[in-house]
């Protein structure tokens, strides 16, 4: 059965998310920036906004090994 236009293939829904997750980790990285310079950073939410930013490295570095082929040496 042909795929419809509207349908996006299993690769092309990973690349869409690779990108939302990328953006997202780069808000996080300026969100932490702007609260670490801030007069009284709250060192707790700075935590957990690393935490969140470390997560999403995590499922970034998922994302690109799944759309990475194996090289076989």
């Amino acid at each position: 059965m042909p795929e419809t236009p509207s349908e996006m293939s299993h690769e092309e829904v990973l690349r869409v998310r690779l990108q939302v997750l990328r953006q997202e980790h780069g808000d996080l990285d300026t969100a932490i920036r702007a609260m670490e310079e801030s007069r009284s950073p709250d060192l707790l939410a700075v935590k957990r906004l690393k935490k969140q930013k470390l997560a999403l490295k995590d499922r970034i570095a998922r994302i690109e090994d799944e759309l990475t082929p194996d090289i076989i040496a």
